[in-house]
């Protein structure tokens, strides 16, 4: 008995010690980061398994089942079936995630940006199902974006359901959309450098790490399921002569337009679809209309719908060489339409296999062309349509790296690396060369969001728009105006340039106060009007969605005092002005947003506290607190100091606020304790018997009336109840942190936290 229970004492000490090293190793970043992303390359991989096993299941039950089930003559399923899938995907997308319309991985993109990479859990089913649809049913759009978006979204759910900050969240969304990938395309190197090539935009050691230990175990997942095997089988093809290079090299070229014909094309038809006055969620399905119709043409062709889905089966007929010259550019046309029609209608899915198809066609029709002119020293036309699909690739998503991987990754090919290379380089270049934005980017360009290459964040100075920041009143003046009456405006406005404007208030040019001293030195102002000095070539503006920094470049570029905000280039009717006071205050309100936002996040996790309640503490004369910052405090990560109570005013807490004698403190906490409390303050006088209470917390928000109630007062003149605080202020779209001297207005809602009894009077206070 002696010995059992030694043995029972000997397994708990042996566990306890596990337990601490456990957590000790979790308490380096490290550790953290990289444990996290393991489960995150878990959820990815089973997550891509299930995708692919619903895109087969679906496409089995769209074009064998149901035609056969209900007696369909074989063509005409092939028209029904599209259209069938969005008026599934339409509605779904519409009315529960929209983020999950189009090739997603420009969402993920703007949810690391923008929102640190949170990205809402439902995305994970809605992309799932929407996608799985919109390519069983014949969607001509790939699997690549969807899976990323998928991995991006379980890689953020994951971050959010542990709370980690957002740093490490933006680290598991990469490894996400990695693990997916990798596990997609059995392609674990190309997953990891498709996070960080693409979604991150940096190789940084530890990212690095995060995301190939996802991609590896969302690829060992897949291959458990799916068994390893290449995506496509080639064969063997080799560099034949130096001189073929040259060949390679203008297939970069092709690659490189063919790239920006389709993104521009792609973003073309998403805005005529959007003008088109049609229901929103029924879009798809007029567009798996036209797409059946297409499908029925390929099929007459060669009795294969070929743009249908993925279309890996003809990409991999193109790179056995067994693929026409003349059927390759057919369908390359017929692809390109396909594709934008499908996205651009309101479908769901990627853009990597549309290009991988476009380029492998693209590639077999100019190999076909090379190899007929020059046998000698030029490989079959299969080597090129390999080439070609980095190359094309590579010219739409500017990811050279990626296409070069992932194409070695799905096919085995190290022969023929160096013209891989080449090419993928030279179309990014090229491509770079007619816009500096890919497929990726120029989604998000379109809606207000510049991303910098190799910068880590995006540009506070981004954030905001002119038309968010100019001045919607400005001082204008016209072509007739004579330049006595101009010198007054000078002189009452104080400004240095004004815009000339006509009847309708469009704008016609600039006038500068530099232009007017020269002609008074010159000639005299005599019988001279605005027209005489006014500048009008080369008007430096913007229009009202441009970011903040192209007004900054224009007023370096162009020295003027002001850059005016015009409707469109077609219609120049003057919205307003932006002039340098105009962009500090801008650059301002953005920091002040930004720190609100942070402010917000810290009151949201507030309001989900257990049992949580504040505690007041009053600090005696002898406590070791007299005298220290509030950032000093050690209160522990489940107590927040609310406010300062002293000589019976509310005083905003500030990191730099120091402490004084018998200040009243208030203070927020999950588990408020007096001898927690004692201990964690580090003083045994702190809080004096009785003078500590719990209060249960309620939060409420209330609307300041215009004209009545606390409208027109400062925050410090309010009579709010003692154990009530004012922690935010909403004031139209504007988050506000109040402050002492912040005066509310009429229609402010304000958002203030107490006991409930507490409320109510604080409420009126407030309201009445």
């Amino acid at each position: 008995m002696m010995t059992s229970n030694g043995q029972l004492h000997k397994i708990q000490r042996m566990w306890k010690l596990r337990k601490k090293i456990y957590y000790r190793m979790l308490d380096t970043d490290a550790a953290l980061t990289l444990g996290t992303a393991l489960l995150v390359g878990i959820g990815a991989g089973f997550g891509a398994v299930i995708f692919r096993r619903l895109i087969e299941s679906i496409h089995q039950f769209s074009f064998s089942d149901v035609p056969s089930f209900l007696g369909l003559d074989f063509p005409l399923h092939l028209l029904l079936m599209p259209a069938l899938g969005g008026l599934v995907v339409g509605p779904l997308v519409y009315y529960y995630a929209r983020e999950a319309k189009g090739h997603g991985v420009p969402e993920v993109m703007e949810a690391l940006e923008l929102r640190g990479g949170i990205i809402r859990p439902r995305v994970v089913l809605i992309k799932a199902l929407a996608s799985s649809v919109c390519i069983g049913t014949g969607g001509s759009v790939g699997r690549e974006g969807p899976i990323a978006q998928i991995g991006s979204a379980i890689g953020s759910v994951v971050g959010q359901v542990l709370k980690l900050p957002k740093e490490r969240i933006r680290t598991l969304v990469a490894c996400g959309a990695a693990g997916g990938v990798a596990a997609t395309f059995n392609a674990p190197i190309a997953g990891a450098i498709f996070a960080l090539e693409v979604l991150l935009r940096r190789f940084g050691s530890l990212y690095f790490g995060a995301v190939v230990i996802s991609a590896v175990t969302a690829d060992v997942i897949a291959h458990y399921f799916e068994g390893d095997q290449r995506a496509f089988l080639v064969p063997d093809y080799s560099l034949i002569s130096g001189w073929e290079l040259l060949f390679y090299t203008l297939l970069g070229l092709l690659s490189a337009a063919g790239g920006v014909i389709f993104y521009r094309l792609l973003y073309y038809s998403e805005d005529a679809w959007a003008r088109l006055r049609f229901p929103e969620p029924l879009k798809p399905v007029l567009g798996g209309i036209i797409l059946g119709m297409v499908g029925i043409y390929t099929f007459q062709l060669d009795g294969v719908p070929r743009i249908f889905g993925v279309g890996y089966s003809t990409i991999e007929e193109a790179l056995s060489g067994n693929m026409m010259l003349e059927m390759a550019l057919a369908l390359l046309v017929l692809k390109l339409f396909s594709t934008t029609l499908t996205l651009g209608s309101g479908g769901s899915g990627g853009i990597f296999a549309p290009s991988l198809f476009m380029g492998a066609m693209l590639g077999c029709g100019y190999g076909h062309l090379v190899h007929s002119l020059f046998p000698g020293f030029t490989a079959p036309a299969g080597a090129y349509a390999l080439v070609g699909m980095a190359a094309f690739f590579s010219g739409a998503a500017h990811a050279p790296i990626t296409a070069v991987f992932i194409l070695f990754e799905m096919t085995g090919q190290y022969e023929i690396i160096m013209p891989l290379m080449i090419t993928s380089v030279i179309s990014t270049l090229i491509s770079r060369g007619f816009s500096r934005d890919s497929i990726y980017t120029l989604k998000l360009k379109r809606r207000g969001v510049v991303l910098q290459q190799d910068q880590h964040d995006i540009d506070l100075m981004q954030g905001i728009f002119a038309g968010e920041a100019m001045n919607r009143y400005p001082e204008t003046v016209t072509m007739d105006m004579p330049l006595d009456h101009l010198m007054e405006e000078f002189a009452r406005t104080h400004y240095q340039a004004l815009p000339v404007v006509d009847a309708q208030k469009r704008l016609n040019g600039i006038v500068n106060i530099r232009s007017m001293d020269q002609l008074q030195v010159q000639e005299g102002l005599d019988e001279k009007t605005v027209s005489d000095i006014a500048d009008i070539l080369d008007l430096p503006s913007v229009h009202s969605n441009d970011p903040l920094w192209m007004v900054l470049r224009h007023l370096e570029e162009h020295g003027g005092g002001c850059v005016p905000v015009i409707k469109s280039d077609k219609d120049p009717k003057l919205l307003g002005v932006l002039r340098r006071i105009d962009i500090i205050r801008a650059y301002n309100k953005v920091i002040t947003r930004k720190a609100s936002q942070q402010h917000q996040e810290e009151m949201l996790t507030l309001r989900h506290l257990n049992q949580a309640g504040l505690m007041q503490v009053q600090i005696s004369k002898k406590s070791p607190l007299v005298g220290m910052k509030v950032r000093e405090l050690e209160l522990g990560e489940d107590s927040l100091l609310v406010s300062i109570r002293r000589r019976n005013k509310l005083r905003v807490v500030r990191g730099d606020t120091v402490l004084q004698a018998e200040d009243q403190v208030m203070i927020f906490a999950e588990h408020p304790r007096e001898s927690q409390l004692r201990e964690r303050l580090n003083g045994n006088n702190i809080v004096p018997e009785g003078s500590s209470e719990t209060i249960p917390v309620k939060h409420r928000e209330v609307v300041i009336p215009s004209g009545k109630g606390a409208s027109g007062m400062l925050v410090k003149d309010l009579n709010l109840p003692e154990n009530c605080v004012l922690v935010r202020i909403l004031r139209g779209e504007e988050v506000i942190l109040p402050r002492g001297n912040t005066r509310l207005q009429g229609e402010d809602r304000v958002e203030i936290v107490g006991h409930e009894e507490q409320l109510l009077q604080a409420e009126s206070c407030l309201a009445a």
